[in-house]
């Protein structure tokens, strides 16, 4: 069966079909006229022609009434076809963007949503830190300005307080002679890596002096309850050197060791690299012996305070708050809570002699001498005077004491205030107190590890007003095992006996004669120099030992 094209009529006037047509557009078989079946969809010149006859169409989609008539026309018919719409959609769908019009989340804890942490770049991250730094050091620098100027105003004299980490303020403890020979310099940093183990527990010589003991009430003040700090003005207190020491000239007479120090001397040696502020040591060398003395006044007679703290102190020697006026006072402080929290009813604990220091019927401090000695090598020993402070009773027996005192002068320099920190941030107090007064802590330890005490009692003491410095209060009493104690800062006892053992196999190879050993007051470093021998006809026996100090 052949495809019948159908009539195509003739436009004489152009192209194009005529505007009436002559002859129907298309007859069907029975010669009816389908043109007016054919349907027209109107289009203007800018819209893109489609597809005049589809025969692939599926022509289900009809309504079955009218699909026997009108299925052989359904090629034609794009009104009920949606293809076209589909193609439209699809197009509009391709460069359709959804825009959210939902508002943001709320956060779900109100207000509290500034205090939430978001992610941040690492560099936006070291950017604000940089930036709180400076903030603080603009703020440490208008803090300092102001105290600078309010003490100005209150003493009526000038005065600019620098960084004491300055070379210019920090002064050498003692006064180099251009006639000393330098002969070495230690770095700190060599003192880190020795270690030395000596035989655990010492040899006890002998004991002198007396103890009272301890007043276990103490350990139940707090800020609350504080106890005002009382003063000792009638009992002594003595700094006696190594050679003036009559226990220690009798034991080097019967030649019971080659090395003789104080316990006060070989922790200053011990906690050298935790030391800021200058300090020295005489060291003399008689025969195959070595001593290690102080000079009277030395800076080791006093407590620092402070020593290691970031915060600057006022350099005037006659503030309240320079480095000397807080040693002074802290020196008072100690030895004052040393005889404050014993019992003085006049029962006490005696030894084998009296205390070597004081005159007959002399109010002495409680206190008891322990001459101990450590063996440093098949022919080195070492003799050293250590003290403890009291004595308790511990689950029936006795337990040696040492009793220290921390004192906090100006809330401001240590940022604690220990009345509003004591009882729920103890840990808080403490850590500052490490971080501000490392070397001090530290020497406190090694001197109780040094005298075997069972327990080394601390006393917080703080002023009853900042600007008073005359009249204190205690506001704790805490006390810790030395080992615990010494593990807890990390001190380590290896180290320690490594320090003195070559400082003594260093001074065992001098010459005879006198030597100082310098903390340098800047560098982290100690020298030893030469000191000139005196004349011959005035070197004795008696000449090498120093006057009794107290």
């Amino acid at each position: 069966m052949g495809f019948d094209v159908g009539i195509v009529p003739y436009n004489p006037d152009g192209w194009g079909p005529p505007d009436t047509p002559a002859v129907p557009f298309l007859s069907g078989r029975d010669g009816s006229s389908t043109a007016l079946h054919v349907p027209f969809a109107p289009f203007s010149r800018s819209d893109k022609l489609g597809r005049i006859a589809d025969w692939t169409r599926n022509t289900n989609f009809i309504n079955p009434s009218a699909r026997s008539g009108a299925s052989r026309d359904a090629v034609f018919d794009f009104a009920l076809d949606d293809s076209a719409a589909l193609a439209a959609a699809a197009d509009n769908d391709s460069s359709f963007r959804l825009v959210d019009g939902k508002p943001p989340p709320r956060p779900k804890f109100g207000p509290r949503w500034r205090f939430q942490q978001r992610p941040q770049l690492p560099q936006r991250r070291d950017e604000e830190v940089e930036a709180r730094k400076r903030e603080a050091e603009k703020e440490r620098a208008r803090r300092d300005r102001l105290y600078n100027l309010n003490r100005s105003s209150a003493t009526g004299g000038g005065g600019q307080g620098g960084n004491r980490r300055d070379a210019p303020t920090l002064k050498s403890s003692v006064d180099i002679q251009p006639e000393w020979t330098m002969l070495d310099q230690i770095p700190f940093s060599t003192f880190a890596k020795l270690s030395f183990a000596v035989p655990d527990p010492p040899e006890d010589l002998l004991v002198c002096g007396g103890l009272e003991f301890y007043d276990k009430s103490v350990d139940r003040i707090n800020p609350k309850n504080e106890r005002r700090l009382e003063r000792f003005k009638s009992r002594n207190f003595f700094k006696v050197t190594t050679t003036d020491d009559p226990v220690i000239r009798r034991l080097a007479n019967e030649d019971k060791a080659a090395v003789f120090a104080t316990d006060a001397i070989l922790s200053a040696l011990m906690c050298a690299p935790r030391s800021v502020y200058s300090w020295d040591i005489v060291i003399q060398r008689v025969g195959n012996k070595l001593f290690f003395d102080k000079r009277d006044g030395s800076q080791l007679d006093l407590l620092s305070v402070n020593e290691t703290s970031s915060e600057t102190l006022p350099e005037a020697k006659e503030d309240i708050n320079s480095a000397h006026s807080l040693a002074v006072e802290a020196t008072y402080i100690n030895q004052n809570f040393s005889q404050q929290v014993l019992f003085r009813d006049g029962n006490k604990l005696t030894f084998d002699e009296p205390n070597p220091f004081a005159s007959e019927g002399e109010e002495v401090a409680s206190v008891a001498y322990r001459y101990r000695r450590w063996k440093l090598d098949e022919d080195t020993h070492l003799i050293s005077r250590c003290e403890v402070h009291s004595v308790t009773d511990v689950r029936g027996q006795r337990a040696f004491l040492t009793l220290n005192a921390l004192n906090e002068f100006d809330p401001k320099y240590s940022g604690v205030d220990w009345r509003q920190k004591l009882e729920t941030q103890r840990g808080a107090v403490l850590a500052t107190e490490l971080k501000n007064n490392a070397n001090k802590l530290a020497k406190w330890t090694a001197q109780a590890l040094l005298a075997g005490a069972d327990m080394m009692k601390l006393g917080y003491v703080s002023r009853i007003h900042p600007r008073d410095h005359f009249n204190h209060v205690i506001l704790s009493v805490i006390g810790y095992k030395p080992r615990d104690f010494a593990a807890q800062i990390n001190l380590n006892t290896s180290n320690m006996w490594g320090i003195v053992k070559s400082i003594v196999d260093l001074c065992m190879k001098l010459n005879e004669g006198k030597y100082v050993l310098v903390k340098d007051p800047v560098k982290p470093q100690v020298r030893i120099y030469e000191v000139p021998q005196m004349p011959l006809r005035m070197i004795t026996w008696k000449s090498l030992f120093l006057r009794k100090s107290r």
